[in-house]
């Protein structure tokens, strides 16, 4: 099956040399845009065939100074540990399954907040960091923290994917199923 690529991806991409990018770093989180995400991180790893990097970032419950201070802290850490490599392992089999991206896939779970741990990972010059761009209408104001850091702060070129237009259709059929309002089926 051939991807075609979107306008917008050529666009960006035309000044970009295939050779320097050596690595495609891209965050995810399970959730649907973050699928997004690493579909188009691992199309361009395709295009300049380089390494796919898919990061994980972590922190505890109540947030990392909780996990320092607390006695029974180091169990609790491991296991919230093996809760996100158990998602991140998930989310790529799911989409990759049992044969792959057909490139390096180079796994990466870190503990700490999503934009510092995308740009400790994509530290090179010669890596492209690809992350989601937010929510789009009234909650954009609120999100995409994770994409400002890093297209602020990062070494490398940085690639800010809009959220897929089905994630709007699907938060408001679940909206309504959640209060039990009745869908018109009839532009279904």
């Amino acid at each position: 099956m051939r991807e075609r690529s979107l306008p917008e991806e050529r666009e960006v991409m035309s000044g970009f040399s295939a050779p320097l990018a050596t690595r495609v770093v891209v965050g995810v989180s399970g959730s649907l845009g973050s699928v997004t995400v690493l579909r188009r991180a691992t199309a361009l790893a395709h295009r300049l065939a380089a390494e796919l990097w898919p990061v994980l970032a972590w922190t505890p419950p109540g947030g990392d100074p909780t996990g320092r201070r607390s006695v029974v802290a180091d169990p609790l850490n491991e296991e919230w540990q093996r809760m996100a490599e158990h998602r991140l392992t998930s989310l790529l089999d799911d989409l990759f399954g049992e044969e792959g991206p057909g490139l390096p896939l180079h796994a990466v779970i870190v503990r700490g907040t999503p934009g510092r741990a995308l740009l400790a990972v994509a530290d090179r010059e010669d890596d492209l960091l690809v992350v989601g761009a937010g929510r789009r209408g009234l909650r954009r104001a609120f999100s995409g923290r994770v994409s400002r850091q890093c297209l602020a702060h990062a070494r490398c070129p940085v690639l800010a994917v809009p959220p897929s237009p089905l994630e709007s259709d699907l938060t408001a059929v679940h909206r309504r199923n959640a209060w039990h309002w009745r869908m018109d089926i009839r532009g279904l």
